[in-house]
């Protein structure tokens, strides 16, 4: 990869090209109606691609080679440094470097993808996705030099690429030993440009990396290498863990991130809306109903029979910030019971433990996304009927795998085998509570 450096940097302007057609040119394209169909539109070509093959595979793509995506082939990536390259060069605020954004980002573009109906239409997809790489292309130019700054703090799916990467069987190991023995007065090395901003010297795990492989084989100390998939979350994450990550995995992706999911096909949303607009009409508050806010703030597309009033963006709005507070909080609490289980009450143990419940949380994010694949093929007549076995199955498979690293990581803090057991207890609840939630979506409602 770094011999090939040049023709990574030609891949990524492809990419680049592709993304910028699939965003771009649907906006300029009337609807597709009932007789539209996937592989002759233009608009549900890119509906496709990106929500039914794009992201979900991407997701898939972190947990196999770690962030290859972030480094070979994502658009903003090569868009942000282009611009830091020819940019203003100043120095990182701190605003910026703010260690919340992760969690920020992800919660605010998901909620508002809800809001203007990202999955479905191209103008919200141009502003979601458009508004991302302009934003990102704003701050490398202003900040950083030949960086990208924009995916170390402020890429809404930095947080979770990064927490999916700590799975991945590959790596780019440093040996520290090797650095220190290539320092030489009469060797001059020429220094590797990170643009990710990782320092290489005691770079541990994949978290961060983004797998580019400028740095491969430099001092003779780092190389691409294989790994157990849990050295990262057993051994590495009793230190290197922090609450941001914690409240990313709790009520990003186990919370807000399934109240997104949830809403669309909930009975209970649909029951509390009537229930609220009954309340409105008997008091003649009918302001609540209006239709008049803009396709950029709720979804409005009269032509589909598409349109929010301010009660419906209301509801989408608070059912899911109050999913991901009852998930978040329920799931919260049973591994706040376990670390107190372990011993007095270390916050770092929290972390530690939550990071065992990245392999279920990132299953979540994926079987979400991939709804919208097999509502299309759905449209289209394709035979989806082993879509629910296939999200068992993964479920299953996650489920275990979280279970399996909730008893490696408690291993590392309990004392006795007693303590181990009963710590396990409440771990063990709150996976089941998780997938309960999934249970509800998929096969309960």
């Amino acid at each position: 990869m770094r011999r090939h450096g040049a023709f990574i940097r030609g891949l990524q302007w492809i990419v680049v090209a592709v993304y910028a057609l699939l965003i771009l040119v649907p906006v300029f394209l009337p609807l597709p109606d009932e007789t539209a169909h996937l592989w002759s539109n233009l608009t549900l070509i890119a509906q496709f691609a990106f929500w039914g093959i794009w992201w979900p595979f991407v997701l898939v793509s972190m947990v196999l080679m770690g962030r290859v995506w972030c480094g070979v082939l994502c658009p903003e990536g090569a868009l942000t440094e282009f611009a830091s390259r020819h940019g203003r060069g100043r120095a990182i605020p701190k605003w910026v470097r703010w260690g919340g954004w992760p969690f920020v980002a992800f919660a605010l573009t998901t909620v508002y993808g809800q809001m203007v109906s990202v999955y479905q239409y191209p103008k919200a997809v141009l502003l979601v996705l458009g508004g991302s790489t302009v934003g990102a292309m704003i701050i490398g130019y202003l900040y950083g030099r030949d960086k990208r700054v924009w995916c170390k703090y402020l890429c809404p799916v930095n947080g979770v690429f990064g927490l999916l990467a700590k799975l991945a069987p590959v790596h780019y190991k440093v040996n520290e030993d090797a650095w220190r023995a290539s320092y030489h007065p009469e060797h001059k090395i020429i220094p590797i440009n990170c643009a990710p901003l990782v320092p290489l010297r005691n770079m541990k795990g994949a978290s961060d990396c983004h797998m580019c492989g400028r740095c491969s084989g430099h001092r003779d100390a780092i190389a691409l290498s294989f790994r157990p998939p849990a050295v990262e979350v057993v051994h590495f994450g009793k230190t290197q863990n922090n609450l941001w990550e914690s409240a990313l995995v709790l009520y990003g992706l186990l919370g807000i991130a399934i109240g997104a999911f949830h809403w669309t096909v909930s009975p209970w949303f649909i029951a509390i809306k009537q229930d609220i607009a009954t309340w409105l009409i008997d008091r003649d508050i009918m302001w609540p109903f209006g239709t008049q806010a803009p396709w950029w703030l709720l979804t409005n597309y009269p032509q589909q029979s598409d349109v929010f009033t301010w009660l419906d963006g209301a509801m989408v709005v608070g059912y899911i910030l109050t999913t991901g507070l009852v998930l978040g909080t329920g799931v919260a609490v049973m591994f706040g019971l376990a670390t107190r289980l372990l011993g007095k009450w270390e916050w770092s143990r929290f972390n530690h433990l939550v990071q065992a419940l990245i392999p279920l949380a990132g299953c979540g994010v994926f079987i979400g996304l991939s709804s919208t694949t097999i509502s299309l093929l759905r449209a289209e007549h394709w035979p989806v009927y082993w879509a629910n076995d296939v999200r068992a199955a993964l479920l299953t498979a996650m489920t275990l795998w979280s279970l399996w690293l909730c008893w490696k990581v408690v291993a590392r803090h309990a004392t006795h085998w007693v303590q181990h057991i009963l710590a396990m207890l409440p771990l063990i609840g709150g996976l089941a509570l998780v997938n309960t939630a999934w249970w509800l979506m998929f096969w309960g409602w």
